[in-house]
């Protein structure tokens, strides 16, 4: 909705690494240390992945490890993890990895006594199993779980693309009912406006930063229709769009029925952005899918029905590296709804559940 690798893993852990140690003296700087203080010597570093067997090398899909650290001398440990800094003075860490999938991740131990300090790399190879970390089911009738959900309200002077609608939480524009999540647009006259619809939001109430977002839906008919599930950084209200980042995991429009559109805006690629996929979907309006986008620091991946349509490469310069909030809506007309069909009376965006994972 327009309003407004591994490689890359290890290049940011590389920068990290040397800021963190570039901020240290080297062990040959004595400055401040009493004459007694000692070089560190003898580290030594064990890691158990919880849940390993011979079966499941990469642990229960918990994603939990267990670090014990041990050097002479030593009076203070730091742990450099997934581009996470930990301080222990125990000699024991316990850390969890919540990216799912198996993935290999370096890990570099410093054992310090004052300034002075040794330091030896590791890595450990975890798998982190699938699980939700927010949804809602929309399986209370009624109007939507205010503790989720809230919304943006009026014309919003067209929400930047000439949108026709006005926006309110009326249950005759939102409303749960048998299961389902129904977002109406309906043409009549209020508040100066053609239409009326309903934009609702999780800003506020729930972001995340990486993961598995998807939606069951199906999508309304009608020339000038323009449903959208998509995803805004939660910096909106500092940097301003497109600086934030948009991730649109499906816009449809009613006056090309079916066509299913997945697309990134940012900085330099926004409006028309090139960033931009469609696939077809003969039934969308007729049968529920599943529409989907797998977000990590090396790529964002579109689905339908868990079939894989656009793969973006994403990167270290792009604003796709920080949390982000859940919009969903239906709008009519704009720039890319395009005109409305005159016989339009209402149509209803029909949503099943949302679900956001690890």
């Amino acid at each position: 909705m327009k309003i407004i690798n591994l490689a890359n893993r290890a290049a940011v852990f590389t920068l990290i690494l040397l800021f963190v140690f570039q901020s240290c003296s080297s062990n040959n700087d004595t400055t401040g240390d009493s004459p007694e203080s000692a070089v560190p010597a003898n580290l030594s570093v064990q890691i158990d992945v919880v849940g390993k067997t011979a079966e499941n090398q990469n642990g229960d899909g918990s994603g939990k490890v267990k670090l014990t650290f041990n050097a002479t001398n030593a009076q203070l440990y730091k742990v450099l993890i997934n581009n996470e800094l930990k301080e222990t003075t125990t000699g024991d860490l316990t850390y969890e990895f919540t990216a799912s999938g198996n993935a290999s991740y370096p890990i570099i131990v410093s054992a310090y006594n004052g300034t002075k300090y040794i330091s030896t790399s590791t890595s450990v190879n975890v798998f982190v199993a699938r699980k939700i970390i927010w949804a809602d089911e929309f399986n209370t009738d009624g109007a939507p779980n205010s503790s989720k959900w809230g919304y943006d309200l009026g014309t919003g002077n067209g929400w930047g693309n000439n949108e026709l609608e006005y926006y309110t939480d009326r249950s005759e524009n939102v409303k749960i009912e048998n299961g389902l999540l129904k977002i109406t647009a309906i043409k009549e006259n209020y508040q100066g406006s053609q239409y009326t619809s309903t934009r609702m939001l999780t800003k506020g109430k729930f972001s995340f930063k990486y993961g598995r977002a998807e939606v069951r839906a199906k999508l309304p008919a009608g020339g000038g229709t323009w449903p959208a599930f998509w995803l805004l950084g939660d910096n909106i209200g500092t940097v301003g769009w497109p600086a934030c980042g948009e991730i649109d995991i499906l816009e449809s429009v009613g006056n090309n029925p079916n066509v299913i559109h997945s697309s990134l805006h940012s900085p330099g690629r926004s409006g028309n952005t090139p960033d931009t996929k469609t696939t077809t979907v003969p039934n969308s309006t007729t049968e529920f899918h599943i529409y989907a986008a797998e977000w990590s620091a090396e790529s964002i991946k579109f689905y339908v029905d868990d079939n894989l349509f656009y793969t973006y490469k994403n990167s270290s310069t792009t604003p796709f590296n920080q949390k982000f909030f859940v919009i969903l809506n239906l709008a009519m007309g704009g720039n890319f709804g395009g005109a409305v069909d005159p016989n339009f009376k209402s149509a209803t965006y029909e949503i099943d559940y949302v679900r956001v994972y690890n």
